[in-house]
């Protein structure tokens, strides 16, 4: 049973038969109790313990210590329950760059028993609206720089807006006494819903409990980094990623260490941060690591202890050519929105360069052919995974039965499991192209395309890149094929970019006469990935 009262998400949860098994959680480091607020030990536990006083958070203009974070979020959950009627078991969205009050809603809303739904800054209306409509969600947190694309959803569900940024939740917040009584969720109810595009039209929501919050922070960051209260965290996922949540709230929190942040991290500005502020940890994409390869030598980075890589596949000259400039060895990782976090990587002691590595504490992994038995050492199969998380999508039966299979979480990856148990990425099992660390489908870049007036068919494909990992390509049949020139694909990407993410526009365009079909006018990609 759930304690909410907005029961959407307890009742949109699959039925127990198609949730995977969920393994290790007798350890004693998983055993969580039956009741559960996960913000009482990522946040208040440092109040109660003296450590109020610690710095929580940084940017390059504030700096927030833990009783800062504690008051601020007690505030907001106070605006939410008490001037825009939230109830427990509301999903509310969150809309910011990463920053502190993001971080403070984000905790808000954890507090009121609510569930969160963080979102990219890059979204548009559009997509925001599908996620609103999703996962009914009625109240929103904003910052003020990224309200217009928020104020141009019309959804029955969304009645309460409040932004931040332009002194008008801030004026609500200054109203309020600085303490909250921390709503009293279960340990398995749901604390935060993330999106997955996959590879069909509508986007997919996973649940995470309140326990895989704070289970996650004991599996990969222990087993991988070792953190301590003197680390700072820094990185350039966004936190409406489960990499970056993970990576810049859950872990230097549970740990008692701090983040710094920043809203927009070119490579030089992340170069920048842990040259002056002392970066020891330091969270991003493949993409990035390249970039930073080149510009590394300009800045002093020797605080820096331990490096996260995930998103993406991590090429091995990546990593060679960060450790011949730095010396510090590249920590990849394979997680997935379903699984929550990293469930495959090193350590810096057991790492083999070009291997993604081994199932990290909390979870086991396997190698499987295409009829569900495990495939023999080094040859490649689909990934298979369980542990103390597990994909739970709601109102999504028939793509539930499709990633969990006999218990096991099947993540669309192709690795292979070498001799001695390390696992290495072979390729993307679906349609998913991840670019520069985002996940791109393509039929959503598909869909975009066809509500161009001038495009009559399009298919999507990834174009490999050595510089972003994969590119989206876009073959276009249109209407008018006199009409096929630069000039019109450049115009058909500056108009995607203003109607849905920038990230997703197609940076390749070739134009067709007619896209390759099956007998039966099923699309078929892998002659356009060929071409």
């Amino acid at each position: 049973m759930t304690t909410h009262q907005d029961t959407f998400a307890y009742d949109s949860l699959p039925p127990a038969q198609l949730q995977p098994e969920y393994r290790f959680l007798d350890l004693p480091q998983f055993s969580r109790p039956e009741m559960l607020n996960c913000a009482a030990r990522l946040l208040d536990f440092h109040i109660e313990s003296g450590n109020g006083d610690s710095v929580c958070m940084r940017t390059f203009h504030e700096t927030w210590t833990y009783r800062d974070l504690y008051e601020k979020s007690c505030r907001i959950a106070r605006v939410l329950t008490e001037n825009m009627g939230m109830k427990p078991g509301n999903r509310v969205l969150l809309r910011s760059a990463n920053n502190p009050m993001m971080v403070a809603c984000w905790f808000a809303v954890i507090k009121a028993g609510g569930v969160v739904v963080a979102t990219m800054p890059l979204l548009r209306s559009k997509e925001l609206s599908t996620i609103v409509d999703c996962a009914e969600i009625s109240h929103a947190l904003c910052d003020s720089a990224l309200a217009a694309e928020l104020q141009q959803i019309s959804s029955p569900f969304l009645n309460s807006v409040a932004c931040f940024g332009d002194g008008s939740l801030e004026a609500q917040m200054q109203e309020k006494p600085g303490h909250f009584e921390n709503y009293p969720t279960a340990s398995e109810d749901v604390a935060l819903i993330g999106f997955t595009s996959g590879t069909t039209g509508l986007p997919k929501m996973t649940a995470h409990y309140h326990r895989d919050v704070l289970n996650i922070c004991e599996a990969f960051p222990r087993y991988s980094l070792q953190p301590v209260p003197e680390d700072i965290f820094t990185g350039s996922p966004p936190i409406g990623f489960t990499f970056g949540l993970g990576g810049l709230v859950l872990f230097p929190f549970f740990y008692g260490a701090s983040v710094f942040l920043i809203e927009k991290p070119a490579p030089e500005v992340l170069l920048e941060a842990i040259h002056k502020f002392k970066i020891t940890i330091c969270f991003t994409a493949p993409t990035a690591w390249r970039v930073l390869t080149g510009k590394v030598k300009d800045y002093d980075i020797s605080s820096l202890r331990k490096c996260v890589s995930a998103g993406e596949t991590l090429p091995l000259k990546v990593w060679q050519d960060w450790y011949d400039a730095t010396g510090l060895k590249i920590i990849d990782g394979i997680g997935a929105t379903e699984m929550l976090h990293i469930f495959i990587s090193s350590s810096e002691e057991n790492m083999k360069p070009g291997a993604t590595g081994l199932p990290v504490t909390g979870y086991e992994a396997k190698i499987l052919d295409k009829d569900g038995n495990e495939v023999p050492e080094n040859e490649p199969g689909r990934l298979a995974v369980r542990g103390i998380t597990g994909c739970r999508y709601l109102n999504r039966e028939e793509k539930q039965r499709e990633y969990v299979q006999h218990g096991w979480n099947l993540t669309g990856d192709i690795f292979r499991k070498d001799e001695e148990g390390y696992f290495w990425f072979v390729a993307r099992g679906d349609d998913m192209i991840i670019s520069a660390g985002y996940n791109i489908a393509a039929i959503e870049v598909e869909s975009v395309l066809l509500t161009h007036p001038d495009i009559a068919e399009c298919a999507v494909t990834g174009h490999p890149d050595a510089e972003r990992g994969m590119l989206v390509c876009a073959h276009i049949v249109l209407k008018d094929a006199a009409m096929a020139s630069e000039q019109t694909a450049a115009e058909i990407q500056r108009w995607f970019k203003e109607v849905a993410a920038p990230y997703k526009y197609p940076r390749l365009i070739f134009f067709a006469d007619a896209l390759p079909k099956t007998e039966t006018g099923k699309l078929q990609r892998y002659k356009l990935r060929r071409a």
